[in-house]
This record gives structure tokens, C-alpha cells and sequence, in this order.
């Protein structure tokens, strides 16, 4: 068992909340801004392999912080700290693959088996309630997506400057939401990529 670990940061609230809420800013704003952009490039591979590496990289970070739970569970408080750090970067990496998959390949809408952009009254019947389903998840997914960010910051500062009771209150907020996030971004995959174009 580790013993509590001494912090790794300078405590400055004032400064870590405003860098926290320009950058969660700068990051909402960018996502919303370029996921509404599509370039048309013919390029020698297919896109959607940003999909498939988000849903990846996702899966990867629910398992991390299934094992970061457990690690702090066991008082392995070293471990716990790198499983985070490595969840957190992983983060970014999503973030630049979602980008570009949204820059290259545009929106799908599920149901669209011709993949013509529209869904026809036949493609929605088909789908039938399934529509509905994947609607709630992706909806749900997307809002918690846009807010958990400076939860996830704001717990990591906390932990970083070793408040560390502060920090497992917060936790236990952002661990679950960052955890569905998560979970429920493979499940959109699996979901949507068969009506990719």
C-alpha cells in the first residue's frame, strides 16, 4: 500500500479556475465549431478508421478507470495517479481523432441504409424503435461529453495539489459520468457504423 502521495502542484485556485474554464471553454467551442465543418478531400484511406479508433480509444479509458477505481480502492495511490494521467491523455488523443473524423467525414444519421443523407419513411420504419434508442444514448452521451471536461479537470487539480478529501468528493461526481462517457461512446460506434457512407 502507498502511502498518501505529496502533491505534484503548486496550490493557485484562482489560476487553475480561470486556465480550467478558458480552456474547457476553448474546447467546447472548437468541437462545436469544427464538427459542424466537413472537407471534402479524397483521401487514400477510409475516414471512418477515426470512428473506429475513438471507440477504441473509449473502451480504453472505461477499462482505465475501472483500474484507477481500484487502485485507489487498494490505497495504490502511484498507480491510481499514472492510470489517470494515462486516461487523461488518451482524452486528447480522442479529442484530435473525433475532430478529424467530424472534419472528414461529416454526420451519419442512423437508419440511412442508402447512405443518401436522407432518411426515407421506409429507412425510419426500419429501424423501427432502435432509432429511438440510439437517439437517447447518443443525446445523453453528447451532453455529458460537453460538461464533464472541467469536472475531470477540476477533480485531477484537486488530487494534484494533494486535497485529497476535496478531490474524492469530486470524484465521486466525475468518476461515473466520465465512466458513461466512456461506455457509451463505443456503444454509438457500434450503433451508427453501419450507416456511414
Amino acid at each position: 500500500m502507498d502511502e498518501l502521495l505529496p502533491p505534484s502542484l503548486r496550490k493557485n485556485d484562482k489560476q487553475a479556475t480561470i486556465l480550467i474554464i478558458v480552456f474547457s471553454f476553448v474546447v467546447f467551442a472548437a468541437v462545436s465549431f469544427l464538427t459542424q465543418v466537413k472537407f471534402n478531400i479524397n483521401l487514400p484511406f477510409n475516414v471512418h478508421m477515426f470512428a473506429l479508433a475513438n471507440a477504441i480509444i473509449n473502451s480504453i479509458i472505461a477499462v482505465l478507470l475501472l483500474l484507477a477505481l481500484l487502485a485507489v480502492k487498494s490505497h495504490k495511490y502511484l498507480l491510481h495517479k499514472r492510470i489517470m494521467i494515462t486516461a487523461l491523455t488518451l482524452s486528447v488523443v480522442f479529442l484530435i481523432s473525433y475532430i478529424a473524423h467530424h472534419l472528414l467525414a461529416g454526420e451519419a444519421i442512423y437508419g440511412d441504409a442508402n447512405h443518401d443523407g436522407v432518411l426515407s419513411d421506409a429507412e425510419r420504419l426500419a429501424v423501427g424503435s432502435s432509432r429511438t434508442v440510439y437517439l437517447i444514448i447518443l443525446l445523453s452521451h453528447i451532453f455529458l461529453a460537453a460538461i464533464i471536461l472541467p469536472f475531470i479537470l477540476f477533480t485531477a487539480y484537486r488530487g494534484l495539489i494533494a486535497e485529497y478529501p476535496r478531490h474524492k468528493k469530486l470524484a465521486q461526481l466525475t468518476w461515473p459520468l466520465w465512466f458513461y462517457v466512456a461506455v457509451t461512446g463505443p456503444v454509438v460506434y457500434w450503433m451508427i457504423h453501419p450507416y456511414y457512407r
